[in-house]
């Protein structure tokens, strides 16, 4: 079952028998698979009857006899993942109540079998169904109800996990820019192909139905459309997307919907659009009658407002009918302008008279509904934070990058310090005052004085309760660093200060030095307190720079290292000369070793030194621009020269 993948079969048409319909046609492979389909199902099959298929597309479906009673079998023609949209659908509607055909599940309760790349799903089979009359106001009135009534069963509907959603709701902007884009190209195609017969009556018509569809465009864009799509799809729930007289049908308690595989979140008046322009297109002439009762029973059924029957006047407006009997011509222009282009446009321009004064008188309508209300509904996400009490914890002062506002920081003193009990303050609730990265503010930091260093009590400070006093690197704030003496050196006590609890008070490298020296005893010092905070008991070192450093260079030191990096200078170029004369010397020693005679060094010990006598005379572009100005090397350079003429 799963070798054969099922595609379209309309290129069999050369080689299915002569006379065969492909739409009443299917390939055995196809039939095949789907009696291997209903294997999976808990129902016996008698017969199974072809009832129309889209070689196009790869979809058909099947009336099926069962022991269960009639059902049919349908593949779904469409991307497994997309039909599980529409499949998701059909169920929610089943459950609202809505008219349309139950889902049969299958042995293992699931409601589709994928089988050769698609989907497949069995629905009960109602005889009952007809069509409504098409030739009378109470036909289409009834097929008009019976889609509103489709339309708010639609509504909240949200499709399941791993469906891929299909929605056209934000594409009415770019659909109307695409049809005015194509009417350009028929224009184009008409202008390419002159000689055919129907290509000036093209030309000729071409540019009215442009600017109504840019006249549609323009009122689209200022009208309520995108304030009501903001209000999201569940509001507006599904479309039908081919509806019609085939897919409505009268059935027990009212019209039936069938044929649901191509449902679509959109703006859900379209279908009813669609169905009245191709009615009028259907009689030859535009009925303000039909028209306005088709849209009084769809009320019924789905009540409007202002705003949509606005949206649903520009839509009646724009060019739909002229488009979709035109764009065949792209396809086969020689052929479609000769022999099919002439008939069409008649009938189209015959409906043009009646349309607009129809859709004149109709605009009027709009004030018989009430004015709907559609606000913006994209908001910003908030979040429910819970904020805890504040006397058990503390609370930042920094507003978070997403939210405004500003919570101040309260005061905390313990009431065991202030009671003076020796029951330390929980780590928990000191204020922690190191700001994050990306808040500009500046946070105090309180002094801390501990009770029990008033009162003398011996119980000193957990290291944890001592704030940590370092900036970050990416402030731009300052904060005091409160100056911490142990009371046990004040009171000559032995006991050092752990190292976790000096506090970290070393600046930039560059700024200061500092060295760790204990301080001498001293006499017990009066605690210290400030704004009314007991200080906290600390045992600590004080730090003394060794010699105040300023970050400024004197004038004689930098005049020092001036001249330092001039010898440097010399020093290094008086090397480089001396390297590159040895590294001459050592190439004529080894020309020597080689083994070359004594006439031939002679002359060539000749003919070098009259190179040098004639490169000497000649000013060298190299020592120019090498030589340093410098009053020193002079000397030293003069007598080179003068020594290598003499040689």
């Amino acid at each position: 079952m799963e070798q054969y993948q099922i595609g379209p079969w309309d290129h069999l048409i050369d080689t299915v028998s002569p006379g065969t319909v492909l739409e009443q046609y299917v390939p055995p492979e196809l039939e095949a698979l789907g009696r291997q389909v209903m294997e999976r199902y808990d129902m016996k099959v008698s017969n199974m009857v072809l009832i129309t298929s889209k070689p196009d597309k790869g979809g058909a479906i099947w009336r099926i006899d069962t022991d269960k009673g009639p059902r049919s079998i349908k593949v779904l023609h469409r991307h497994p993942q997309r039909s599980l949209f529409s499949i998701g659908a059909q169920e929610y509607l089943v459950q609202q109540g809505a008219r349309v055909p139950a889902l049969i599940p299958t042995i293992d309760n699931r409601l589709y079998v994928e089988a050769g790349g698609k989907s497949w799903i069995v629905t009960d089979w109602i005889d009952t169904l007809a069509p409504v009359s098409k030739i009378d106001l109470e036909g289409a009135s009834q097929l008009c109800q019976g889609l509103g009534e489709f339309h708010l069963w639609t509504k909240g509907y949200r499709p399941p996990q791993g469906a891929a959603k299909s929605s056209r709701l934000h594409g009415w902007v770019k659909y109307y820019q695409k049809i005015i884009a194509k009417i350009g190209w028929f224009r184009d195609i008409a202008e390419a192909y002159k000689e055919t017969a129907g290509s000036q009556p093209l030309l000729q018509v071409a540019d009215e139905f442009e600017r109504q569809a840019r006249e549609a465009l323009d009122r689209l864009n200022a009208s309520e459309y995108a304030n009501m799509v903001a209000m999201g799809e569940p509001h507006w729930g599904l479309a039908h997307q081919d509806y019609g007289w085939s897919n409505g049908q009268m059935g027990p308690g009212g019209i039936w919907v069938i044929d649901l595989d191509g449902v679509s979140y959109d703006l859900p008046f379209r279908d009813l659009r669609k169905i009245m322009t191709s009615t009028m297109d259907d009689m030859g002439a535009w009925d303000i009658t039909w028209i306005r009762g088709m849209i009084e029973a769809y009320n019924r059924g789905n009540p409007i407002d202002q705003q949509m029957f606005e949206i649903l006047w520009i839509d009646m407006a724009f060019p739909n009918e002229f488009y979709k009997h035109v764009k065949e011509m792209v396809f086969d222009p020689v052929n479609f302008l000769n022999l099919e282009l002439a008939p069409i446009l008649q009938r189209i321009l015959a409906t043009e008279t009646t349309k607009w004064q129809v859709l004149q008188e109709l605009y009027a309508d709009k004030e018989k509904y009430p004015v709907g209300t559609y606000e913006q509904q994209y908001v910003p996400e908030q979040w429910n934070l819970a904020v805890p009490e504040l006397d058990r914890c503390f609370v930042l002062s920094a507003p978070a990058p997403f939210f405004d506002y500003t919570v101040p920081v309260p005061a905390f003193t313990s009431q065991s310090q202030q009671s003076g009990a020796s029951d330390p303050l929980p780590a928990e609730l000191i204020p922690y005052n190191e700001p994050a990265a990306f808040f500009d503010y500046t946070v105090p930091v309180p002094a801390f004085t501990s009770q029990s260093q008033q009162s003398g009590a011996s119980n000193p400070l957990p290291a944890e309760l001592i704030p940590y006093n370092e900036p970050a690197a990416f402030f731009d704030y300052t904060v005091p660093v409160p100056a911490f003496t142990s009371q046990s050196q004040q009171s000559g006590a032995s006991d050092p200060l752990p190292a976790e609890l000096i506090p970290y008070n070393e600046p930039a490298a560059a700024a200061q030095s500092l060295s760790l020296e204990p301080a001498p005893p001293a006499a017990p010092a009066e605690p210290i307190v400030s704004q009314g905070v007991a200080a906290l008991p600390v045992h600590a070192t004080t730090l003394t720079p060794q010699q105040p450093v300023s970050l400024r260079p004197s004038r004689s030191s930098s005049n020092a290292k001036r001249k330092r990096r001039r010898t440097a200078r010399r020093t290094i170029t008086a090397s480089r000369r001396r390297l590159k004369s040895s590294k001459r010397s050592g190439v004529s020693k080894r020309k020597t070793a080689v083994g070359v005679n004594n006439k031939q060094r002679t002359v060539k010990k000749i003919t070098s030194a009259k190179s040098r006598t004639t490169k000497a005379n000649r000013p060298s572009k190299r020592i120019l621009s090498k030589r340093p100005t410098s009053p020193q090397l002079a000397p030293k350079q003069k007598t080179r020269r003068v020594s290598r003429k003499t040689a």
